[in-house]
């Protein structure tokens, strides 16, 4: 027998371990087998495009609507063309649906228009925003424009969520968002729980109080998404990083979405949907934490970026742009793709109902349905250069209620339930860029086939804007103080230019780019300290006030708080719906 001490007993089983391990790394690996090596992941791309992982993985390249059938018929509507309430020879071919009596408010109008540039001036003013944070030593170089707005829950500590594009050379987009307040300026009305201006803060909102970033603002990122053919003079488009023209609002479930305008599986630019709170994260904690219904807060319809469609695909555009969504119902969505301009050929006014993942039905609006947008004559345009103005869809849609908020005798329902939003009727100058945007109200019914009900009468100016095209003088003879002094100067010395000692122009153009119900509006339970849930965010009632996100000269911005019932009313009612003569049997 063979003896080994009890140390040494494991000395032969370690050789032949030890001869096993070599002969295993000197035999060559074959390439299926991984070698025993980690690697560190490859680290992001660096510049303004940065991917966020979460959302990258799932961007589909493939055009996911290409096989996209068309929907089955409950999606659609049936549009009844008799006339059940005669017998007789139906000679018109014009059918205007009775108004509601609900809708009597929108037909007021208290209002008189300049009588040279045809706009209607309203008493609020635009004021300032300024993306520099209080107490801030760091000095800011950057120009931020295009500011789109959404209120916050009431429970949130700070008001508004601000999404603004910053001025760069053209090579690239940019677009920041913070979290901001209201102040207001000595003299002027306290809105509730809003703080007076600090001396710190007038140097950057001004003298009438303004909106003011809490903190520095953040850089929004996405993923980037392949251009599927820009052809002509689109091709430059193809390669141009980051999104432009975000739109933020609240969904009717309560979901904080920004829709963004970048390069399209479909075409050269599309329209693309997704949640604040993926990109924003300090937005997420706070839908969660509402103090009377806590939840993990809404579910996500747009989790990662999502292209938004136009079903079918011979109807898309290579260049979309400017689409709104409206939300008759929780849990539904429509997307409002085209006005009825009489321009626009034989498309007309289209809206679509979203599916999901984006994809929509064909178009759902009333084939008999008149353009309710007119194209003005040359005597009836109050421009004297007569430029042609053309229309286009401007902000987001908010649902309205055609009563006072804590008017105990009415109740939302179908009747006295709309939607309204901004559209511009766009003029050029004779370089051929904008020298103004004619600010409209446009509102449709809430139930389908959501049928067009009015426009402004009259162009909408707030307090201190003006609009190119008419002289200073011109611009302010709605002002009675103003008017004197121009007519004083003008007698005094008849070689005196303008603005004849009055008030200037105070911004070559103005355009509105989102709408919002402002903060601060009380629960209509009436109970103090409390206000509306995400979910109703987007749902208001006359007395609300709308806060107007508005940009300046395509380098500055700014905003205006409107009552609901001021900025609806005033309305031309739409012509309603075109039928064939037809005779119907006399029995």
């Amino acid at each position: 027998m063979i003896y080994l001490p009890p140390l040494r007993r494991f000395l032969l089983p370690a050789i032949v371990f030890v001869t096993l391990v070599v002969t295993y790394r000197a035999v060559p690996v074959p390439s299926p087998l991984p070698a025993f090596v980690f690697h560190s992941p490859p680290s992001p791309p660096q510049g303004i495009h940065v991917p966020i992982s979460d959302i990258l993985k799932p961007l589909p390249i493939q055009n996911a609507s290409e096989s996209h059938l068309s929907p089955p018929n409950h999606y659609f509507y049936h549009y009844d063309q008799s006339d059940k309430t005669s017998n007789k020879t139906i000679t018109s071919l014009l059918w205007q649906p009775v108004l509601e009596s609900s809708y009597e408010p929108l037909f007021r109008c208290p209002w008189e228009a300049n009588r040279f540039t045809g706009h209607v001036r309203l008493p609020n003013i635009v004021q300032n925003i300024s993306q520099i944070p209080a107490g801030s030593s760091k000095s800011e170089s950057r120009v931020f424009w295009n500011p789109t707005i959404i209120s916050l829950p009431y429970w949130s500590y700070n008001q508004y969520l601000i999404v603004s594009r910053i001025v760069t050379d053209g090579n690239y987009q940019e677009n920041v968002l913070c979290e901001a307040n209201i102040c207001y300026a000595e003299g002027q009305e306290a809105r509730p729980g809003e703080k007076p201006c600090t001396a710190d803060d007038l140097p950057y909102v001004g003298p009438a109080g303004g909106m003011r970033c809490a903190a520095p603002p953040v850089t929004l990122s996405v993923p980037p998404t392949p251009a599927e053919k820009c052809e002509g003079k689109f091709m430059p488009y193809t390669d141009i990083p980051g999104f432009h023209d975000p739109r933020i609002f609240w969904s009717g479930k309560g979901e904080p979405l920004m829709m963004v305008n970048t390069q399209s599986r479909y075409a050269c630019f599309g329209l693309w949907m997704i949640d604040l709170r993926t990109l924003y994260e300090p937005l997420a904690n706070l839908l969660t934490s509402s103090p009377t219904l806590p939840s993990l807060g809404p579910l996500k319809s747009y989790p990662t970026l999502t292209e938004l469609t136009r079903n079918p695909a011979d109807t898309r555009y290579p260049i979309e742009k400017n689409w709104l969504l409206f939300f008759p119902a929780s849990g539904e969505s429509y997307i409002h793709y085209d006005l009825s301009d009489p321009r626009s050929g034989p498309r007309g006014r289209t809206f679509a109902k979203i599916l999901g993942n984006g994809l929509t039905t064909t178009n759902l609006s009333d084939p008999l349905e008149q353009p309710c947008l007119k194209e003005l004559s040359e005597a009836e345009e109050p421009d004297n250069e007569k430029r042609g103005g053309t229309w286009h869809q401007a902000t987001n849609s908010l649902r309205l209620v055609l009563c006072n908020r804590f008017d105990a005798s009415c109740k939302a329902s179908t009747d006295n339930t709309v939607f309204f939003a901004v559209v511009h009727r766009k003029f050029p100058n004779w370089l051929k860029l904008p020298l103004r945007y004619e600010r409209f109200f446009i509102v449709w019914q809430a139930t389908p086939p959501f049928a067009m009900i009015g426009i402004s009468q009259h162009p909408l100016l707030m307090a201190n804007e003006t609009a190119s095209g008419w002289s200073a003088s011109e611009n302010w003879d709605d002002d009675p103080a103003n008017a004197v002094r121009v007519a004083a100067t003008k007698n005094k010395n008849p070689n005196a230019t303008e603005p004849f000692s009055g008030k200037d122009y105070w911004a070559y153009f103005t355009y509105t780019v989102s709408i919002s119900y402002a903060w601060g509006r009380l629960s209509r339970k009436n109970q103090i300290g409390f206000g509306d849930e995400a979910m109703d965010m987007h749902v208001g009632y006359l007395d609300d006030e709308v806060v107007l996100g508005i940009g300046v000269d395509d380098k500055g911005q700014a905003f205006s708080r409107v009552k609901a019932a001021d900025l609806v009313n005033c309305l031309m009612a739409c012509p309603g719906r075109k039928r064939r003569t037809e005779r119907t049997n006399d029995g």
